[in-house]
């Protein structure tokens, strides 16, 4: 499974900072950014994806994130 969202994230050392705490909820999964996307692309692709715990872990550092339609 892959989910997709939409962030305001768009200093590396940030994205990276967040990658490393998604990596809790999803040890398994593939975790990146484009940042250089217009919607600055936040990727997840894990067998099971929680959008709610990507939500608020990107939330709870002052940043935007909602899943890309």
């Amino acid at each position: 499974m892959v989910e997709i969202f939409k962030t305001n994230i768009a200093h590396v050392d940030v994205a990276n900072a967040i990658i490393e705490q998604l990596q809790h909820h999803f040890p398994q999964g593939k975790i990146n950014f484009d940042l250089e996307d217009c919607d600055r692309i936040l990727r997840i692709e894990n067998q099971h994806i929680e959008p709610m715990a990507v939500i608020k872990v990107v939330s709870d550092n002052n940043y935007y994130c909602e899943i890309l339609e």
